[in-house]
């Protein structure tokens, strides 16, 4: 069917990327469930990149246009203006999209992207912001700065009760339409999903799953290595994952940092992965030692239903992700010593934790069923009850006024 032959509603999505870590993979599963639930679906993307291929399969189209997206660079003043110039030069064809196809609603997947909210406002359409971000930030004024625009959506969603505390925290009025959806997140296929081995039978192996930045710890990962190595627990790790452009420095103080344990196959980079879990089934333990706030945990709710036991560190969405596994160890952010004492305690219970981990695997499917996920944003969406309080906002409803 041609889209002018298209009957169904449409939504308009907006993302501030086409890659294919936690935040885009939770874009296909919530434009999988508006498409289920009858509306055409156009996706606005700054980029191409293997996120389209995905988003088109679950029946999305895909249109690629510029969009300012925040990001700390444009706390420096070079990176302000070319904010604010792609700002200007992204008005047009945002107006000329949602002119073309006449949303119902706009869908912004992350705050990252403001202008979207204010754009779905003005093109009265209903507006609704699912945040997956929860950084603090020691300016105030910057804080408040990426959580105002969020008091012009009809519907604000938190994938976490971390992250809807850190909406609220700096402005109050979004309680009242704020909803708490945990990410949704698919298990293993039949094909990857083997128990943990019931023996270790020499080196446990960890894998740390994220990107190679500061924030997610994987420099922790490899110092927790060294201890335990050091006292004589034979430990290894896979680090799966790239880094963020603009951080490539890291990338290579890690690779320094390592590449003693890289010589003794300690250490292995084993790149960006599409899929994590052929990679997760020949790994032993999953860590999360992220030493700043994650809004959620993906990674290790993808540990728990591959049925591996996983040490997470003890800030933000984290330990809610793990609440309830007895297969889940939780450490101070930043400690290498305290991650290898974890990694220790998994080691010394192996036969316990294996059978615990198993164990959590289908109550973790459950709570975190990408179907349940699905209706939720679906509903949202659409509409509900005491979503369209009303707006200080409300004057940026029709840009003919």
């Amino acid at each position: 069917m041609s889209p002018a032959a298209d009957n169904r509603p449409v939504v308009v999505v907006a993302h501030p990327g086409a890659e294919l870590y936690g935040s885009d993979r939770m874009l296909c599963e919530s434009v999988q469930g508006l498409v289920e639930s009858g509306h055409r679906v156009v996706v606005a993307l700054p980029s191409d990149g293997p996120l389209v291929a995905q988003l088109e399969n679950r029946g999305a189209e895909c249109r690629v246009l510029a969009m300012p997206v925040l990001r700390k660079a444009a706390l420096r003043p070079r990176g302000f203006l070319s904010l604010v110039a792609t700002l200007l030069r992204s008005a047009g064809p945002t107006a000329a999209l949602l002119r073309e196809v006449r949303p119902v609603a706009v869908y912004v997947s992350t705050q990252t992207i403001p202008s979207w909210v204010l754009a779905g406002r003005l093109a009265q359409a209903r507006t609704v912001c699912h945040v997956h971000e929860a950084e603090r930030h020691p300016s105030g004024m910057i804080e408040r700065g990426m959580v105002w625009p969020l008091a012009a959506a009809h519907r604000v969603l938190a994938n976490s009760e971390y992250s809807a505390r850190v909406l609220t925290d700096v402005l109050p009025r979004l309680a009242g339409r704020s909803q708490v959806v945990p990410n949704g997140v698919a298990g293993p296929d039949s094909s990857h999903s083997s128990p943990a081995r019931a023996d270790l039978g020499g080196t446990v192996r960890l894998l740390f799953v994220g990107r190679l930045s500061p924030r997610k710890g994987p420099d922790v990962a490899v110092r927790a290595v060294r201890e335990l190595r050091g006292r004589g627990i034979p430990a290894s790790i896979g680090l799966l994952g790239d880094v963020f452009a603009g951080y490539e420095w890291f990338e290579r103080d890690l690779r320094t940092q390592a590449a003693d344990l890289v010589d003794v196959d300690a250490v292995s980079f084993l790149g960006f992965r599409s899929s994590v879990w052929e990679t997760i089934e020949s790994h032993d333990v999953v860590v999360v030692p992220s030493t700043q706030p994650e809004p959620f945990g993906n990674t290790a709710v993808e540990a728990v239903l591959a049925g591996r036991p996983v040490v997470v560190s003890r800030t933000g969405g984290l330990p809610e992700a793990v609440a309830g596994v007895a297969s889940a160890v939780v450490v101070e952010p930043g400690d290498a010593e305290a991650l290898a004492d974890a990694v220790a305690q998994v080691v010394a219970d192996w036969p316990g934790f294996v059978e615990r981990a198993e164990a959590a695997r289908k109550p973790a499917g459950e709570r975190f069923s990408p179907q349940r996920y699905r209706r939720a944003v679906a509903q949202a969406v659409d509409g509900g009850p005491g979503a369209d309080a009303p707006l200080a906002t409300e004057r940026l409803v029709s840009a003919d006024s």
